[in-house]
């Protein structure tokens, strides 16, 4: 047991791992739990410092407060399961989620308010409107109707010729309102034409490998 779980530390905190010395507040553990659901899943480390340094926990109310996070603090509620590591006298909570089919998940903020986060490496960062959307229409049973006129046809003409496009440069050289390039851009990643391309202040769009525009355009 005490092998699996320094493997797990020597990891150290990365896009589906994070360490937490402890609970102090159910609603920041939320945070994480919610990015994790509507991420690729994910375990926390609870009694684990930032450092990789085992402190440990009361597992039991350390456990409590996880539970608060995920049925009360998240919505929909978080699906979790637990484990108990011992070592050296001291227990370490493992909380493992698994990415979610009900996507998108909130959690609550000090002042009541909802937002949505996802997980990218080792940071907990808000969803856009973008992300929002997608999440919602991939799991809806109506279909997605696309106009394929000359402003998706610019989108994917620009990016044949460029690695990725932000949501406002794309409004701008396609001459159209900002919410018709916005929904044009949750179309095409809900089809996943396009994928996300994060940096660490903003979200672009580029082409998916796998799309095969020739082969598209057969099709409409």
């Amino acid at each position: 047991m005490s092998n699996y779980l320094l493997k797990l530390i020597e990891q150290g905190e990365h896009q589906q791992q994070d360490f937490k010395y402890c609970i102090s507040d159910s609603k920041k553990i939320a945070r994480s739990l919610v990015a994790f659901a509507n991420t690729d899943g994910g375990r926390l480390l609870i009694g684990v410092k930032d450092n990789g340094h085992i402190a440990g926990v009361r597992s039991e109310e350390e456990y409590y407060m996880v539970e608060a996070a995920a049925r009360i603090y998240s919505k929909p509620m978080i699906a979790f399961t637990t484990r108990q590591h011992f070592i050296d006298s001291k227990t370490v909570l493992e909380v493992k989620i698994e990415s979610s089919a009900n996507k998108p998940h909130y959690a609550i903020d000090e002042k009541g308010k909802w937002w949505a986060y996802f997980r990218k490496d080792d940071e907990n960062r808000l969803a856009n409107k973008v992300m929002l959307e997608v999440w919602k229409n991939q799991k809806s049973l109506d279909g997605i109707l696309i106009n394929y006129s000359d402003a998706e046809k610019i989108l994917l003409d620009y990016l044949e010729n460029h690695e990725k496009i932000s949501l406002s440069k794309y409004a701008r050289i396609a001459h159209i309102p900002y919410k018709q390039a916005e929904q044009i851009i949750i179309n095409f990643r809900v089809l996943d034409i396009l994928k996300d391309c994060m940096d660490e202040h903003r979200i672009d769009y580029a082409i998916n490998e796998e799309f095969d525009r020739g082969e598209w355009e057969k099709r409409r």
